[in-house]
Parts: structure tokens; sequence; C-alpha cells
């Protein structure tokens, strides 16, 4: 997190800089000093930072008033504040005057990279969040609430834009909770036809003689409890769109009538006898293989192929994980406002949670997560203990594929040698801190150093600094590769 992290550090006290720019660096940071107030706020003016390190008590403009300037030049930028002079009270001053944390003399080496890497963290979700939802308000202008930036996506809208504006009927395909009633309002809402109605049809959830009355309408006498007149769906969409969802689970009787209206643009009305003429756009959806429907007899041949004048095929979200993080971004927006939660972020743990899980739901199934964790958060930000299990628990870690040798392998040996791999690459993942390590791997810290011991892993580190420890009587940090910080505030490394 803290590689190529662009740092400010103000502080009149050299050996101070010194200690926190080799910290830092030695975490692929990128450092610019100032040591003063004022030096500090030339920087800041002459190039952005993620996060700045601010000591209290400096001459001249003192670390508050820096903190002041720097909230103004950049109300995004968080400020950690360093003094030696703690309180309670000073804390929490600082904290309300804007500082994103407060640090006292002496510290850690691993409390202080862990701010800075919270700092960090923050900062450019902020920025992520301030890019996509400038993504999210261009697209909502032309296709309402379909989200996507993928390359499958981007396929979509550009036949929606050239589609939308003829007469043609459109067959939309995709899984259930991929977002075909979206793509219908767009293709209506962007059509010559956007201040005429667009009135869905739930094919399947009528049955064959109330599917039919309800589209074609009836004369008085019709049937049974037909006791008025009544004007069907086709002449209540007249000149605008009809969207027939779930077409496939449409009677064959009412196909041919169907068909007829999209050939002739007329009909009858149940027990009429009158031709009522129309001009309807059809837009028809389906989450099955009608061609498939068509061959087992379940499906009109020629209802088909005029339906099938344009396609848009709807991915599935497993198939466009790209899009997750703007989708995500999205419902927060729609669900934090309805819930009085304005501002809320999804940690990274939680966001990596979503990118790896295939959503056999799709968007739908995506949205009731997000709307679940909004009503259920107590602070603004969502963490993977919000998130369902179900999404939590998606994927079994996978062994990468490999040859088997003709000779065989030792188990014993392989596994060994993975876990001490893992350790090693998580250690460095955690800077070195292996508390914050024991918890990317679920285990429990002494669990941890168990394995470190057994595995005889040694981070590497400069020749001499055990020696120079020990002859000071102060004990090292449980990260030897990073300099220490005494009760001074000097570094023993």
């Amino acid at each position: 997190m803290l590689r190529d992290a662009s740092v400010l550090i103000i502080d009149d006290e050299e050996i101070m800089r010194d200690i926190l720019q080799t910290l830092l660096k030695r975490e692929g940071s990128t450092v610019s000093l100032a040591a003063s107030g004022e030096a500090g706020l030339e920087l800041a003016r002459s190039r952005s930072f993620e996060v700045a390190v601010v000591d209290v008590m400096m001459p001249g403009i003192d670390g508050i008033e820096t903190l002041d300037e720097l909230n103004k030049l950049d109300p995004d930028l968080p400020v950690i504040l360093i003094t030696a002079y703690a309180s309670v009270e000073n804390a929490i001053a600082a904290m309300k005057r804007g500082a994103f944390d407060y640090i006292t003399k002496p510290f850690k080496n691993d409390k202080f990279l862990v701010v800075v890497r919270n700092a960090v963290e923050r900062r450019r979700l902020v920025a992520e969040n301030r890019t996509l939802r400038e993504t999210l308000r261009a697209q909502s202008n032309q296709f309402s609430e379909i989200i996507g930036r993928s390359g499958t996506m981007r396929k979509v809208f550009d036949l929606i834009a050239q589609a939308a504006p003829s007469r043609t009927t459109i067959l939309i395909e995709g899984e259930s909770g991929t977002g075909k009633e979206l793509v219908a309002r767009a293709l209506h809402a962007n059509s010559s036809r956007s201040d005429q109605p667009c009135i869905t049809v739930n094919s399947g959830s009528l049955p064959p003689d109330l599917l039919e009355s309800n589209l074609f309408g009836h004369v008085k006498g019709a049937f049974t409890g037909a006791v008025a007149p009544k004007k069907g769906l086709f002449e209540l969409a007249d000149r605008g769109t009809i969207f027939f969802d779930e077409i496939g689970s449409v009677p064959l009787e009412t196909q041919a009538k169907l068909l007829r209206v999209i050939q002739e643009r007329e009909f009858m009305r149940l027990g009429g006898v009158d031709t009522i003429k129309v001009d309807v756009r059809i837009i028809a959806a389906t989450n099955i293989d009608l061609k498939s429907m068509v061959e087992d007899g379940r499906f009109r041949e020629d209802l088909y192929y005029r339906l099938h004048v344009i396609k848009v095929e709807l991915p599935p979200l497993r198939d466009r994980p790209e899009d997750v993080r703007l989708l995500v971004h999205h419902f927060m927006d729609k669900y934090g406002p309805e819930n009085n939660k304005e501002d809320l972020e999804l940690t990274p743990d939680a966001l990596d949670l979503m990118e790896e899980y295939d959503w056999p739901g799709n968007v739908r199934e995506l949205e009731n997560v997000i709307e679940r964790a909004v009503v259920l958060a107590t602070g603004t930000r969502i963490g993977p203990e919000l998130i369902p299990d179900a999404v939590r628990t998606s994927r079994p870690f996978q062994i990468p594929e490999f040859v088997m040798p003709a000779e065989g392998i030792s188990l014993k040996e392989v596994v060994a040698a993975f876990e001490t791999q893992l350790i090693e690459r998580t250690l460095v993942a955690a800077g070195g801190v292996q508390k914050r390590a024991a918890e990317m791997l679920n285990i429990k810290p002494t669990t941890l150093n168990e394995m470190i011991k057994r595995h005889d892993i040694r981070p590497r580190r400069r020749r001499g600094a055990a020696r120079r420890g020990a002859d000071d009587g102060v004990s090292l940090s449980t990260d030897p590769s990073v300099p220490v910080v005494d009760d001074a505030g000097g570094s023993l490394d």
C-alpha cells in the first residue's frame, strides 16, 4: 500500500526527518522533506501528496496552523500530526481541526507505518470514489442505471445508442439479474418515443386467458365477469413501447396473436370483431435459449425470427469483474442517502471479496449485498464483517497447476516450502509487522511466530544492527528490517 505513495514530511528536527524518510523509503514511498511549516506549504502548493506528516511544535508556523493551511489547499489530504507533548485534549482538538490521526513520541515504527498506510489507503479510496462517481454521472445521463466500463458493456452501450432511434423489434438475452429491464428502459428513453408510455408485461405471471385480456383488452360479455369493455396494454402503449419480460413463458396460442401485432400492427379485443391499429415498438427479454425452445416445439419459429432482428446480449457479472467496483460505488451512492449514511466507503479487503466472488445472482445479488451492508453499517467504512458468508467463503484456495516429475515428490517438503514462501510474502505485504501478517493469514500471532521459528524465517537486515541494539541495551522491533525508534525519538539503526 505504501509503494509509490507520495509523502510530505514537515519537521524542524533533522534527525526525525531522516528517520521517517528511511522508514518510508524502505516501503517504496516517495518522500519530500520540509524543515518548517512555511517550506512544507510551498511544497504542497507546487505538487500533490497522498499524505502529510507534520510535527506540532515548530518555530514560525506550528503544526496546527500548518494543518489548517494544508486543509485549505487540499481538503482530501490526510494529515498526521506528531508531537512529544500529548494529551487527550490536544488529540481531540487536532482531530476536530481535520487531522487524520495523532502520534506521540516516542513511537514504534510499525505503528507509524500502519497509520501512514491507513492514511494513504483513505486518500486513494477518496480519489477512486471521485473518479468512479464522475464515470457514473456520465453514464447516467444516457443509460439510466446501466453501469459498466468493461469492453463487453461498452459494446452494449454502443448497440443501444445505434438501435434506440429505430422502430426495430429487439431481443435482450441474459441471465436473471443482469439488468435486462434497464436495457429496455434505456432503449425507450433514447428513442423518439421517450415521451410516450413504456409498459412492462410480466409474461410468466399470468394464465393465458388473463394474459390475452391484459394485452388486447376485451369487449363487454367476452367472458364471465367482463361487465364492461376494457382497453389492453397494446392500446395503452400506442406510439410507445411494450417490454415483454421473459418472452419464453408466453403460451403458444398467445404467441400467434403476438406475431400478428408485430407483422400487421393490428389486433382484435377478446370477443370483439373490430380491428384496432396500433404503433407499438416491441422489446422482448429472455434468460433461456429461445432457439432450443423452437427446436423443442415450445416457441414459434416465425415469432422467434421476428423478435430476433437485433439481439442485445448482456454478459453475466462474473464475465466482467472490472465492473464490480463501479457497481459497488453506484449502489452505495444509491442506498447511502436513503439510509441517512453519506460518504460511505468500502475497505480494500471487502472490495477484494466482491471482486473475487462469482455473483451467480449477477447485478441484482450485488445490489442486495450492498444494500444490506449499508443498512448494517455503524460507521463510515464497510468492512468484510458486513459481507455475507456466501461471498466471503465462496472461493477456496486453488492449487496452481504443475507437472508431476517422474520420480515423484515429497509431500512434506513441498508443504514446508509452500508455507515458508507464503509466510515470507505475507510478511513483505504486511510491512514486516507480524501481527498484521497473522491477521492477513487468519491465524493467531503466536501461531505465526511458531511457524516462523519452525521454518527458520529470518528477515534480512543490515550487518551490525543487532550488535548495536544489544550494546545499547534496547530491545529491537519484531521487524528487524526497519529502524527502531528509541525513547527519545531517534533511530537505533
